[in-house]
């Protein structure tokens, strides 16, 4: 990749590896349908009006239902489970978890997408994938109560519903300007929370922390991520851009380890690296196979000698339109 693109790699892992934080700090005092209708709204505010200069919102004229179901997949089901999941356990847990969604992804595609084969390899990875997630959850939550490993499974649904929408956006969406493809999403989902997200809105107005907190998840891990995660796709390509599934959860468990004192065990360290050891050998494109070379031409007679210029008629130029 060029140097632009490890730049905005680097960017993407800080903005999608904070939210995590940001996600336990508005919970000390906002319930989670509010914190996501803020996170929602605030984006929308932003990118909104760009879409409309750029002129990408006409080209969800038709694809509303698509893009409904995306708003679902993408937006509502996953960030209402990771924030009701955090609720329950560590800020660190929950990045871990969701850095198995590559195997997720590589799951769905053995079934809804032909071009994948079920190779020896890709079947190890996510052998050695799904063996990580069991130690993380295992060894994490193992003397924990049930709430817990309801919150951890609520994570891991997260990650299904983001596979399950990048498999929707392959096969209905590909051809949308990412930028409407996110204010439609956005938009819809945020009509979707707004009954619950009054119902459950505090009586009075939160703390500092709380709101800040909201607001960067809206502007930096929302609007300004989608922004830098498309243009990476633009400058480096979706393989390159996918490298922030591995990065950004190293990313948020520093930052629960460092600012929330959450603790960091050798085991979990362990079933991390086998959860990305699985993702990339799961999601790896195996290399091109050597085409094989043309035989060599056996001697023939001689070439005709070109004939003369001289003796030839000339043709008529080529009839244009």
């Amino acid at each position: 990749m060029k140097r632009q693109a490890w730049v905005l790699l680097a960017a993407m892992s800080v903005l999608w590896g904070i939210p995590y934080l940001f996600i336990k700090i508005a919970l000390t005092e906002l319930s989670p349908p509010v914190v996501v209708l803020g996170r929602t709204l605030i984006a929308v505010a932003v990118l909104l009006p760009l879409a409309y200069r750029k002129g990408a919102l006409a080209a969800l004229r038709g694809r509303w239902t698509a893009i409904g179901a995306l708003s679902l997949l993408h937006v509502v089901a996953p960030q209402l489970l990771i924030t009701y999941g955090e609720v329950h356990i560590s800020s660190s847990l929950t990045a871990l978890l969701l850095a198995s969604q590559p195997l997720v992804i590589a799951v769905l595609a053995l079934r809804f997408d032909a071009s994948e084969r079920a190779g020896a390899r890709k079947l190890f990875g996510l052998f050695i994938g799904l063996v990580g997630v069991a130690a993380v959850v295992g060894f994490d939550l193992g003397g924990g109560d049930r709430l817990e490993l309801v919150g951890a499974g609520l994570v891991l649904l997260a990650g299904v519903s983001y596979a399950g929408a990048t498999t929707l956006v392959k096969k209905k969406l590909s051809d949308v300007p990412p930028l409407g493809v996110v204010v439609g999403t956005t938009g819809i989902a945020s009509v979707l929370l707004l009954p619950a997200g009054l119902l459950a809105a505090p009586a009075s107005l939160p703390g500092l922390d709380a709101s800040a907190a909201v607001l960067a998840l809206g502007l930096l891990s929302t609007a300004l991520a989608f922004l830098v995660y498309y243009k990476l796709i633009a400058l480096a390509g979706a393989g390159s851009a996918a490298l922030v599934s591995y990065t950004s959860p190293a990313v948020a468990v520093g930052l629960g380890v460092l600012l929330l004192a959450e603790p960091l065990t050798p085991a979990t360290v362990l079933g991390f690296a086998l959860i990305l050891l699985g993702s990339w050998l799961s999601t790896r494109k195996p290399s091109p196979k050597p085409q094989p070379t043309a035989p060599a031409p056996t001697a023939g007679p001689a070439p005709a000698p070109a004939p003369d210029p001289a003796r030839t008629t000339p043709r008529l130029p080529a009839l244009t339109r």
